[in-house]
This record gives structure tokens, C-alpha cells and sequence, in this order.
């Protein structure tokens, strides 16, 4: 399994008990919907191997705490530690509307509603205090804060995204 066909699920961040129990922090808002996995990919050695699950709960609301099969004690989870949890791309859920994931809208058009065509989003800056779209005009990089009141519509069919931004906002990049 590659990582292109993967999305990012969380990291292991501390060992839970002598017997090789982890807990991974989930990067979810619905952190109960991965109760059920049977297995997980690890980020390796670079490498996303596969990790069956043996038993997982929920640990202080967004920790998952894990016991995957053949890691059965402390030195086995410390070398697991820091290491970043990823599931297939098929196993997340369809979303509707204007929710999308991160992902999903990459090469997407942005169309504003005054300004008009914008450019192609090349990536979504997530380590802004404001998730921001990145889109390339000719060249150009302007940057929309990803702000529910800014999206009017997300046309999958079509692979656009409707926004209103303020004025003078894409002025300012060009």
C-alpha cells in the first residue's frame, strides 16, 4: 500500500502498559468510528506496514488505546513509538454538501462569486491557525482562509469550489 492511497490517521504517542498496549493520538473528529478496525498500516521505516489489531478503546475521548498482535511487550511498543497510524483511502466515509476532506479538493477550481474563476487548488495549508486553500493563478499563489461563510458549494461532478470572499481579498495576491 502506498501513502497516496492512504489518509493519516494519527501517531502513536505513548506506551500504555507493560504488555505492549499503545495509545495512538487520532487526528478525527469522530474518534468512535474506529472502534472496529481489524488492522492498521504503520508508517515503518518509511515503509506503511501492516498491524492487526487484537483489541482498541477509547482512551480520554481522542486517544485510541491499542493492542496490536506480536507486539506483546514494552520494548516491542517502544519501537513503535512516534510512528503515524494510516487507513486506505476507500475506508473513509463519503461526504456530502460542502463538507469535503482535505484531499478530495486538490485540483479542484475555485470559482469566486464576484471575482470569478480563480485558479487550481494545489494544497490546503493546515498549519495556520486558519486552514487556508492554496490555488495557483498562472503562476500565481493566493490564499482563501477555508471558512464555512466563505463556501457556497462543493460541485464534485464538476471539481469546482463556489466561495464569496470579501472584497479585495484575491485583489491583494494579483
Amino acid at each position: 500500500m502506498k501513502k497516496e492511497e492512504c489518509f493519516y490517521l494519527g501517531k502513536i504517542v505513548s506506551k500504555f502498559s507493560f504488555k505492549g498496549e499503545v495509545l495512538i493520538k487520532l487526528d478525527t473528529d469522530e474518534p468512535e468510528s474506529y472502534l472496529r478496525m481489524e488492522s492498521v498500516f504503520v508508517n515503518y521505516n518509511n515503509n506503511l506496514v501492516p498491524f492487526f489489531i487484537e483489541k482498541c478503546a477509547l482512551h480520554k475521548s481522542d486517544l485510541l488505546r491499542v493492542k496490536f498482535e506480536d507486539v506483546d511487550s514494552e520494548e516491542d511498543a517502544d519501537d513503535l513509538m512516534k510512528a503515524e497510524i494510516y487507513l486506505p483511502l476507500t475506508l473513509l466515509p463519503k461526504l456530502e454538501g460542502n463538507q469535503f476532506y482535505y484531499h478530495e479538493v486538490i485540483g479542484f477550481t475555485i470559482v469566486d462569486h464576484t471575482f470569478g474563476e480563480v485558479g487550481i487548488i494545489t494544497s490546503i495549508n493546515d498549519t495556520t491557525a486558519q486552514a487556508l486553500f492554496e490555488i495557483d493563478r498562472n503562476g500565481i499563489e493566493i490564499l482563501i482562509p477555508m471558512n464555512d461563510e466563505f463556501i457556497d458549494t462543493i460541485d464534485r461532478a464538476s471539481k469546482i469550489v463556489k466561495v464569496t470572499t470579501p472584497e479585495g481579498l484575491i485583489e491583494l495576491y494579483l
